[in-house]
């Protein structure tokens, strides 16, 4: 299994600029306003007219880029867009640089991204545009494939830059007065506008916990063997429930079941792992979004507390999780077929265990997620991956116990966030995005119990900690999950 390339973990963070949505609404409208007007390159009137374009427009881009608009809040989106055309409704819109955008947005979702894209990395079919162009106009997650949100915001962008830009210049068919006092109230009540909605109908947001967790002591007899933290990313609960997984269906039988565990706001995987192994909130740890502008949680994680106590843990996964966690990352390319990917990352799991004995091993398994990303959460292929993950954890479980790993082992299986409809769509928590199946097992752990009430994935890193005997991370908020142990 190779290790994720330098080029690789540079070409993820590129493209996180085209796929997550903040960075994609401003570079993809300055793209195309620049694509459309490629003939007038050489005239130098064209780049004063776009920069004072892109000047009038920066309030707009600030703001589509703080705010998320999320679920059915974006649907408020096209307001604006018609108050601008009502406003400026003497101003000659040019048709053809409003189709170019569009146009250009569903071949970049549709093909390059649906298509091209997942063919060359997991080994989509060449035909897979079929099915997308579906998944683009349902999501309603925080990339750039939200059709819904991304063409009320490019579109008002364009009108703006083009529009100003014009009429400051004076351009020529573009006469008079652009009126800036009425511009700067639209930029004003556009920003309350916006304020209002988040305030007053943004209400679905995880609540946080307020204060620190409480150390809990470990019981002198309880069992002191290994963690191990299987994590199938972007695995729902409904379709677990619904997929032949008998393995970890009879874990969870024997186990302790959170029935009501929750992920994050955003539900984002880089996000929801840095919650996870440091027990703390995004706007605390620092990763906000898949997009890491900043590289490196600001907080203590579980792998800085085990140091503390002369421990290792290791976290395999993808290229992105190394912008939060660094060097505690063993890292896994993710360019390779997608009914290889969860085979390939268990050989490598074993090989950790085998050369580096951690005492805690996260393992993030990809292949349901990049299905769910590539062909639809809501599809046979991805029950399909599902069912091929319990195969391999069974496998695994079973290496571990003929090594003598597994004795007093605690093992906990998770998803870091589930998928909504469309293009496997999570962060917003829209359906199928905010509940996660979470259970343990081992000998220490109750057996055949289900805990109802509700919990957050920010009990991980502090649970963890409890089990491995290491100090909490130095932010931790979660609650120690006490009652699923003897």
């Amino acid at each position: 299994m190779k290790k994720a390339s330098g080029f690789e973990i540079i070409a993820a963070r590129c493209w996180n600029l085209l796929n997550e949505g903040k960075p994609f609404t401003p570079i993809f409208t300055i793209g195309v306003y620049a694509l459309y007007h490629m003939n007038a390159w050489g005239d130098g009137s064209f780049w004063e007219r776009f920069g004072l374009g892109l000047l009038a427009a920066l309030p707009l881009f600030a703001l589509y880029f703080y705010y998320d608009f999320p679920l059915f809040l974006r649907n408020y989106l096209w307001f604006p867009v018609v108050a601008a055309l009502l406003l400026w409704r003497d101003t000659a819109l040019d048709p053809g640089l409003y189709a170019l955008g569009i146009g250009l947005f569903l071949f970049f979702t549709i093909y390059f991204w649906g298509t091209f894209y997942y063919h060359l990395r997991i080994g989509t079919s060449w035909w897979n545009f079929k099915r997308f162009w579906k998944l683009v106009l349902k999501n309603s997650d925080s990339t750039s494939g939200n059709a819904q949100e991304q063409l009320p915001k490019f579109l008002l962008l364009l009108f703006a830059v083009d529009t100003a830009g014009a009429k400051w210049a004076g351009t020529p068919g573009q006469p008079g007065d652009f009126g800036w006092g009425t511009y700067i109230w639209f930029v004003l009540g556009t920003a309350v506008y916006a304020w209002v909605l988040h305030r007053y109908l943004f209400d679905w947001k995880p609540k946080e916990i307020p204060g620190y967790t409480e150390p809990v002591a470990r019981p002198s007899d309880a069992p002191g063997g290994k963690v191990f933290v299987l994590v199938i990313d972007g695995m729902r609960k409904d379709r677990f429930e619904e997929a032949n997984a008998p393995f970890l269906k009879r874990w969870r039988a024997e186990g302790t079941e959170y029935t009501q565990m929750e992920t994050v706001y955003p539900a984002r995987t880089v996000v929801c792992f840095s919650s996870m192994f440091t027990g703390t909130y995004p706007r605390e740890h620092g990763i906000t979004s898949n997009m890491v502008w900043k590289l490196g949680i600001k907080v203590e994680s579980i792998f800085d507390s085990l140091r503390k106590v002369g421990k290792r843990g290791r976290l395999l996964g993808i290229a992105h999780l190394i912008d939060s966690m660094g060097g505690d990352v063993e890292s896994v390319t993710a360019v390779m077929h997608n009914d290889k990917a969860d085979r390939n990352i268990m050989e490598r799991a074993k090989l950790i265990v085998e050369e580096q004995h951690p005492e805690l091993l996260v393992v993030q398994f990809i292949a349901t997620d990049q299905t769910g990303h590539s062909m639809g959460a809501l599809y046979e292929e991805y029950r399909q991956k599902i069912e091929e993950a319990d195969v391999l954890i069974a496998e695994f479980a079973g290496w571990l116990a003929q090594r003598g790993d597994a004795e007093n082992a605690t093992f906990i299986v998770c998803a870091d966030h589930g998928q909504a409809d469309g293009i496997g769509g999570h962060g917003h928590l829209d359906e199928g995005e905010r509940y996660v199946p979470f259970f343990l097992y081992g000998p220490g752990v109750r057996q055949g119990v289900k805990i109802d009430a509700k919990h957050s994935l920010v009990s991980v890193a502090p649970t963890l900690s409890y089990l491995l005997g290491a100090p909490l991370p130095s932010h931790s908020r979660g609650p120690v999950l006490t009652d699923a142990f003897q």
